[in-house]
């Protein structure tokens, strides 16, 4: 679902700007320019559809920021854009529950607000957990974060945060306070790096002691920041969201350095990581399959090496969605490679057979060429405590899979 930006502002200049900002961030703009404008689109359009507003604070129908309140009330989170720049104005904004305000004072702001929107679209997927004992701080917490879009977590001790850090995957960061009943900030942190280190998740301690000397024993107990209360609303998302990024970054290079670049598909080096993982958990039963695609070369001499990627990328995409739950892998070439793990050979025989006519079926449609392709398939099920020897055993019968006439599978 592409989600809309309204946009409420009356300059025509600003207005051409923010749109292309908008769009930038491949957001769809629903413009207005008064309030009263604003309040006819919201009587003919859902308010789940938008992602937010961004509101000029001073409009003619609306000079003291009244259409901020308007799109609150509306269930629309409001980012504020203004040429005042004065402090009575900063604390009139922020006293209202807006996602962040914008002064209009150079061009940089318009790049903060195209990684804003960016950044309030991909907090849907992202857990934040607060730790705190007190129901107050807690909730001030949570509420900043939820107009943030995060998927926000709470505990109020300890042992309840590493409960819900073991149950809840997506959680990328954990917000904790120091005084708890059942163990301080810092125990709980340094309890959390023995489960999860700094690339999976961030960590910000919270207190209002301001020693130096709180801050050091955190950072040195394995959080990644400190945040000192009272603390304003700006400081409090700044630090968020580095923290936030500094994960994604971590992961953006793991996937780069684990995936294959044409297909996205894990490489044969994460591949054989993640099989050695599983297999060292202990299986009751596992089956290997190498697959191949029949006349790849012919394929790219006859159509071309784009139109051979092109099949390479759909065969990835079918593997994906027959086989997610296990671990896949581009070998290199047109091979591939499927690790089931508690999967018998007759299981793994049906899969890979419904699989193998997906493929067979599929026709592959690229400009002016259509084209469908089969594979060949190598199954083994006799467990070994080596991958290597699997592959091998996979490997011969894949070959026998080729000499016997392609398109099928052959096994155990």
């Amino acid at each position: 679902m592409k989600f809309k930006v309204l946009l409420i502002e009356d300059s025509e200049a600003s207005m051409r700007v923010l749109k292309r900002v908008i769009g930038k961030a491949n957001l769809d703009v629903v413009t207005a320019r008064s309030l009263a404008e604003a309040k006819v689109i919201f009587k003919n359009t859902s308010p789940e559809s938008y992602l937010c507003a961004v509101i000029d604070y001073t409009l003619p129908d609306a000079p003291d920021g009244e259409a901020i309140d308007y799109a609150i009330n509306a269930f629309i989170p409001a980012v504020v854009i203004t040429g005042r720049i004065d402090e009575d104005v900063r604390d009139h904004i922020l006293s209202k529950n807006v996602v962040d305000y914008i002064p209009k004072q150079n061009a940089q702001i318009f790049e903060y607000l195209s990684r804003l929107l960016s950044r309030l679209e991909k907090n849907k997927q992202i857990g934040v957990l607060v730790v705190d004992d007190s129901r107050v701080s807690r909730s001030k917490m949570t509420s900043l974060l939820t107009r943030h879009n995060f998927i926000t977590h709470s505990a109020s001790g300890a042992k309840e945060a590493l409960e819900i850090l073991s149950n809840t995957p997506q959680i990328k960061l954990m917000v904790t306070d120091q005084n708890m009943p059942d163990m301080s900030g810092i125990e709980l942190v340094a309890e959390a790096r023995k489960l999860y280190g700094k690339d999976e998740l961030s960590i910000i301690g919270v207190s209002s002691d301001r020693s130096p000397a709180l801050l050091a024993r955190f950072i040195k107990s394995g959080a990644n920041d400190y945040l000192t209360k009272p603390y304003c609303h700006e400081e409090f998302f700044c630090r968020i969201v580095q923290n936030v990024e500094h994960i994604e970054q971590i992961e953006a290079i793991r996937r780069a350095a684990n995936s294959d670049y044409l297909t996205g598909l894990p490489n044969r080096r994460h591949f054989f990581n993640q099989v050695s993982t599983t297999m060292r958990r202990g299986l009751e039963c596992m089956s290997l399959a190498l697959i191949d695609l029949d006349h790849f070369k012919s394929i790219n001499d006859t159509y071309g090496h784009d139109y051979g990627d092109v099949v390479l990328k759909e065969v990835a995409k079918i593997i994906t969605r027959h086989f997610s739950s296990f671990h896949v892998s581009r070998f290199g070439g047109e091979e591939f490679c499927i690790f089931l793990g508690n999967v018998e050979h007759q299981q793994a025989h049906q899969l890979l057979e419904a699989f193998r006519q997906d493929v067979e079926n599929k026709v592959i449609r690229s400009r002016s060429v259509k084209h469908s392709c089969t594979l060949s398939i190598g199954l083994t099920s006799n467990a070994d405590k080596k991958i290597e020897t699997m592959l091998s055993v996979a490997d011969e019968y894949l070959y026998k899979a080729k000499a016997n006439g392609r398109n099928q599978i052959v096994g155990d």
